[in-house]
């Protein structure tokens, strides 16, 4: 196929995903149901498109499977150039490498990839639906990201640490090694459930063996299919991901042709400015090894926009990189959120957005102070993000300082005056949905001792504990005060840059004192102390100089008339001598003599400071093998968050650290560490004392939920756990003995002991488990089986031959009504498919992901209840 050929397929322009294998050079589109699969021995391209802010962007991936041949790569790479032309140069385009997948890639594919053997040209295709004649072991791996790789049918394929999947059609068995955490487990469970219902239209079973000795009928399977195991399993193999520190290595080259060679050159080192991408030019961005990104400037060449991916390629090759080494082409002016996030400052044109601040200069530039209203706060959590307001700051405070290194109260009369020489802890307390809610925030002097430090997080865990480990723990580092922070001391906070407000002082306070006034109302003032000279001055504000004799208010050009009423309110606080308002260029002489004298200040221009939008980014902080590893989560919600994890949520103005129920205390103790350590390595060379705030699973303030989309507050009650999940599947005493022979897997029936093996059907007890074994496993099972009725949990197991009634016979009906055996918490259960489908306008499966209040609610409405 030369360059010139565009045989392009026609491309829908439609939200979410499409999928494209390469056949004999073309392009071919892949069946939905089999989205997330990809075999090994071929090339795929991946498109897809979302809803932003600014309208929608587009992605363009090109998948090469392992045993892909070069003119199928060649291919796959030509068409994504010709698709991002097709479309207007507004894709960034990936190179993907089977195993290798980038974080954005992995994201679409929510219940994992499953890398299958062969390819188009060994004559395999995408399974169909009810296909029973398979015989495979998966090897499971990963957390957040799942892939399931096709290994051979041995027990030298497994090891203690990840998950296999025994897929033998009407039967999947969930081996889960001794190491496996929670979340592994849950994750293999939902590619199994994600099989079962995709490749086998919901008709197969799904046992789970979490424990060998506990689950004899299920390995018995395993060894008629794998043989006897010999010898030990291997140990878990440690995954090879790149730590914070190789990431945070990011160099930019310029690239071009010179007498007919390809000239890199490398120009910049971290920090990164944008300034440094030219639009004439294009550049290679090295992020370490870990990535290879291409940036295309509007005025380059198409030749040299063509070459991106092979001048990458070119790149990794001539660095020694991995040939599986992540490529990003990414065009002038329409960047990805993860390449602006390597440069220290990104402004759009024609827009004040960007990563962080945005600044501009002009005459004494002013902020604007943006005004809402704290009533929409508990209706709009996304505003309660994006304004950092836990609540409209109404609630109750305590303060204590550290004293000795023990918390000692401080007079309520003092309270929102802070000295640089303490450290200390404030308790704020407000009510949500009638109960009390906590954030306990950590206030750290800029000279305190390491000592003080040190004794105020002590303190903060152990009065954290008096409240039943509920609080929101937030680090705040002198200077660096979040809004909400500001706002709960209604305009009169006071930062002193020294001293202490213990009542025996060390050193007396200075004679001459300068504090610098910023803000508008009582939400957001704040006074800090700065250096008693002239140079600390600013057109922009008012500043305080106080004096044993007077108080003077010194009231910058640039400054407006509600910051002169809350620079009078903080006055009172600083000092209690008579207050003279003088205007900047009328001040009498005593007022320099207190200064030290005039001396040049900042009077025409400022740089002025916007918040700006930021991409929040989600992230799975792990640093059980000594390095530092950050596996991040694209397009997050609120499912991400696994109850044995601690995750890091970026918002860049904070830093949120999410710590799960049943994460394990290494990573809760080191997880303050790790966001630190995620500043300090961050490519943009991020400011140290961002605040660090510390939010437990369940007690999530407004101002974290916010960021996610449609959070739900009953998940941690309702969702279901993975041993919930595991239960819901089923524990029939009733499976008989499982024969396999090679050819076909013959299920024949006698009772057995318990067994794990679990029924096909929806996410908690459901009668498709029943009417397969009834009808359409007929062939497979004799009819004459006994079904023991122990547990009610399922209708699997109710006395009567069926478990399916007429929804006149369960609907509307008292307990003394209901036939018998029927569970009257579980009425729902005992409907048809095709009944239960038509009452509830959903399947089983989706009916039981809901949370369970709103389970009830549907059944009272139904008269299911």
């Amino acid at each position: 196929m030369t360059d010139g050929d565009t045989n392009l397929p026609t491309i829908e322009r439609k939200l979410g995903l499409q999928i494209w294998g390469i056949e004999n050079m073309r392009m071919v589109p892949v069946p939905e149901k089999a989205y997330g699969t990809f075999f090994e021995g071929d090339c795929y391209i991946i498109l897809h498109a979302k809803r932003t802010s600014r309208g929608s962007a587009v992605d363009l991936h090109y998948w090469i499977g392992r045993d892909s041949s070069q003119d199928e790569q060649g291919a796959a790479a030509m068409y994504v150039t010709q698709l991002d032309t097709a479309l207007g140069g507004s894709p960034v385009q990936h190179r993907e490498v089977q195993g290798h997948e980038s974080e954005t890639f992995q994201s679409y594919f929510r219940n994992g990839i499953i890398y299958k053997k062969g390819g188009v040209a060994s004559g395999f295709k995408h399974v169909e639906t009810n296909m029973y004649n398979i015989k495979r072991l998966l090897h499971v791996k990963g957390k957040k990201h799942v892939s399931a790789t096709e290994v051979a049918l041995s027990w030298d394929s497994f090891n203690k640490g990840d998950v296999f999947l025994l897929d033998l059609g009407k039967v999947l068995i969930q081996w889960n090694g001794p190491s496996c955490s929670i979340a592994e487990k849950s994750r293999g469970l939902a590619l199994a459930r994600s099989i079962r219902d995709s490749e086998r239209g919901g008709r197969a079973q799904i046992g789970i063996i979490d424990n060998e000795r506990d689950s004899p009928d299920l390995m018995q399977i395993m060894r008629m299919v794998l043989g006897e195991r010999r010898g030990e399993l291997r140990d878990a193999i440690p995954d090879t991901k790149a730590d914070e520190l190789q990431k945070a290595n990011v160099r930019l080259y310029h690239v071009y042709e010179k007498d007919n060679d390809l000239v890199v050159q490398e120009i910049a080192t971290r920090p990164l400015t944008q300034d440094l991408l030219q639009h004439e030019d294009c550049y290679i961005l090295d992020q370490g090894g870990f990535k290879i990104y291409v940036w295309r400037g509007k005025a380059s060449s198409p030749e040299e926009k063509k070459a991106a991916f092979t001048r990458a390629v070119g790149f990794i090759q001539a660095k020694g990189y991995p040939s599986s080494t992540n490529v990003e082409v990414i065009n002038d002016g329409a960047e990805s959120a993860m390449f602006k996030q390597l440069f220290q400052r990104w402004t759009e044109k024609n827009e004040t957005q960007g990563l962080g601040k945005v600044y501009s200069t002009g005459k004494i530039a002013k902020v604007e102070q943006v005004k809402f209203d704290t009533t929409q706060l508990h209706a709009r959590p996304e505003l309660a993000a994006e304004q950092r307001m836990v609540d409209d700051a109404s609630g109750e405070i305590e303060v204590w300082r550290i004293e000795d290194l023990q918390m000692q109260p401080v007079n309520p009369r003092t309270y929102g005056q802070f000295y640089g020489g303490d450290c200390y802890l404030v308790l704020y307390t407000y009510l949500r949905s009638g109960r009390p809610h906590y954030v306990l925030y950590m206030w750290q002097g800029r000279h305190a001792s390491v000592d003080e430090i040190t004794a105020c997080a002590l303190n903060a865990i152990e009065l954290d504990k008096k409240y039943g480990d509920e609080a929101v723990q937030v680090r705040v580092t002198m200077g660096k005060e979040p809004r909400h922070f500001l706002a709960i001391f209604k305009g009169k906070l006071v930062i002193y840059e020294g001293g202490t407000s213990r009542g025996q002082k060390s050193t007396p306070e200075p004679a001459v004192r300068l504090f610098q006034v910023r803000g508008t109302d009582e939400v957001n003032t704040k006074a800090t102390e700065v250096p008693a000279r002239a140079s600390s001055l600013n057109s922009n504000d008012v500043f305080l100089l106080t004096t044993s004799q007077v108080c003077y208010l010194w009231c910058g050009k640039g400054c407006s008339g509600d910051e002169r009423e809350m620079a009078k309110m903080v006055a009172d606080i600083v000092s209690r001598r008579d207050k003279h308002t003088i205007l900047e260029g009328q001040e009498p002489a005593e007022f320099w003599e207190a200064l030290g004298g005039k001396a040049p200040y900042a009077s025409e221009k400022r740089f002025q400071e916007q918040v700006t939008h930021y991409q929040p980014r989600l992230f799975e902080c792990s640093n059980q093998t000594g390095r530092f590893i950050m596996t991040e989560v694209v397009g997050f919600c609120q499912e991400d968050l696994d109850e044995d994890d601690v995750m890091l949520l970026d918002t860049w103005e904070e830093i949120f650290l999410w710590v799960g129920k049943a994460s394990n205390a290494q990573e809760r103790n080191e997880a303050i560490a790790s966001a630190k350590e995620y500043l300090k390595t961050h490519p943009a060379g991020r400011d140290l004392a961002t605040p660090i705030i510390l939010v437990k699973q369940g007690y999530e303030p407004l101002n974290f939920t916010g960021w996610f989309n449609a959070w739900d507050p009953y998940k941690w009650s309702d969702g279901k756990s993975y041993e919930e999940m595991k239960n819901s599947l089923g524990d029939v005493s009733a499976i008989s003995e499982i024969k396999v022979d090679l050819n076909n897997l013959s299920l024949n029936k006698r009772t057995l002991s318990t067994t794990n093996l679990a029924g096909s059907g929806a996410a908690s007890a459901s009668s498709e488990y029943k009417s397969h074994l009834s009808h359409s496993d007929s062939n497979s099972y004799s009819n004459g089986s006994n079904y023991n009725s122990n547990s009610h949990s399922s209708p699997a197991m109710v006395p009567n031959g069926e478990g399916i009634y007429s929804r006149e016979v369960l609907m509307h009906r008292t307990v003394d009504e209901l036939p018998e055996g029927v569970d009257p918490t579980k009425k729902e259960c005992y409907l048809s498919d095709a009944d239960f489908h038509d009452i509830f306008g959903k399947s089983k499966d989706e009916f039981y992901q809901m949370p369970k209040w709103k389970q009830q609610n549907e059944k009272k409405q139904f008269g299911l209840f």
